[in-house]
């Protein structure tokens, strides 16, 4: 059989980034505007082998490949584990770039950062092709750090500090995050009531014990702060179907009308829905929030010693339009500590449109947009090469 020629004068674009879905909504997000500019665009996503990756991706009509990469680890285990995935993972993603070099002439590779983009960014500087780092966080990541050292472009949806290089972007959000539905219609695509304000409670992919503990304990001793509140409380992977069960029984026992499951797969109707957030504030989410415009209240994941989630949430928070909670881990300690303020929040309409009115002062969240039109307009035969 004969090959077709590759169509010169063409880029194709491996992303890569994985193992939450904050690496890999973001690289939908730029792949949909590429699409949405040239329709024919060529492009495949690298992730890691992490089940919470092809549940995700397998829903998108975007082609992947789950690659061994691993993230390090100071354990002697892990470290093996690293070690021994690193030599696969370079080969698979060489292989990838000379498929789409094969089909297009030349090729592009955006390191989403994270553990999986790491190896990939190696394998890039061996078959000589430029790479453009996306860093998401505030405190940029080790494997940021390196891969940024050899990038061509370099853009940041954060602000940081001493990396005067990197390019500001508004937030990657992909569009059907932002006013996808009308809110009734929203709220009742959850089974809950068109015209009753809704809480979304949200811990990422992975979920977030601590978050869930405080609300289940605020439910059962303060049951009147959700008056006029029904919820939407996603739970993460790690949640038996006993702690599930138990969860919808503590709603119900209080009279709460409560959409409660692992995942959410379609997170813009849910955004749309909900009139306010409970979260972590990791990058995706802040950025999430602040396309569809929804007051939040934020837990920064307790165990990062570089606190970078509360270092994300600073942009919402000077802005008026977030708060940030410290999470003390304990259900008990949590409640002790921001009961009181999470009911006032709840009680208090004029404190939640004060937040909403002021996302106005920052912009329209177009990052996806700004990275997109940058990489179709990248040379390959004259940018940089790691």
């Amino acid at each position: 059989m004969t090959r077709d020629p590759p169509q010169r004068g063409r880029t194709g674009f491996v992303f890569a980034g994985g193992g939450t879905g904050g690496h890999i909504y973001p690289a939908l997000a730029i792949i949909e505007q590429l699409r949405a500019i040239n329709p024919d665009v060529d492009v495949h996503i690298l992730c890691s082998n992490r089940a919470i990756d092809t549940k995700i991706l397998s829903n998108e009509s975007v082609p992947f490949s789950p690659i061994d990469a691993m993230p390090v680890s100071t354990r002697p285990n892990g470290l093996v584990q690293f070690i021994a995935s690193w030599g696969p993972s370079v080969r698979a993603t060489r292989a990838c770039i000379r498929s789409l070099k094969e089909n297009n002439g030349s090729a592009v590779l955006i390191a989403m950062g994270g553990f999986v983009a790491a190896p990939a960014a190696r394998a890039a500087r061996a078959e000589r092709i430029p790479v453009m780092l996306v860093n998401l966080d505030a405190v940029p990541g080790k494997a940021n750090v390196l891969i940024a050292k050899k990038a061509g472009t370099i853009f940041t949806a954060a602000e940081i500090q001493g990396f005067s290089n990197w390019q500001r972007v508004r937030p990657i959000v992909r569009q059907q995050t932002i006013g996808s539905m009308p809110p009734q219609e929203a709220r009742a695509s959850f089974g809950l009531d068109p015209e009753t304000n809704t809480l979304l409670i949200t811990g990422g992919s992975q979920g977030a014990s601590s978050i869930t503990g405080f609300l289940r304990t605020m439910v059962e001793q303060r049951p009147d702060a959700f008056d006029g509140w029904q919820v939407i409380h996603q739970l993460g992977s790690l949640i038996s179907d006993e702690e599930i069960d138990q969860l919808r029984a503590v709603y119900g026992d209080a009279g709460i009308k409560a959409w409660v499951e692992r995942y959410i797969d379609a997170m813009g109707p849910a955004l749309s829905a909900a009139n306010l957030g409970i979260a972590r504030c990791g990058a995706g989410t802040v950025a999430e929030c602040w396309g569809a415009k929804l007051p939040a209240v934020f837990f920064p994941y307790p165990y990062h010693k570089d606190e970078h989630q509360k270092h994300n949430a600073r942009v919402l928070v000077d802005a008026g339009t977030a708060i940030v909670l410290d999470d003390k881990i304990s259900p008990d300690k949590n409640f002790d500590l921001h009961a009181d303020t999470l009911a006032r929040l709840l009680a208090t309409p004029d404190k939640r449109t004060a937040m909403l009115d002021r996302y106005a002062s920052l912009g329209t969240p177009d990052g996806a947009d700004t990275i997109a039109r940058s990489l179709l307009n990248i040379n390959p035969d004259r940018a940089g090469l790691v």
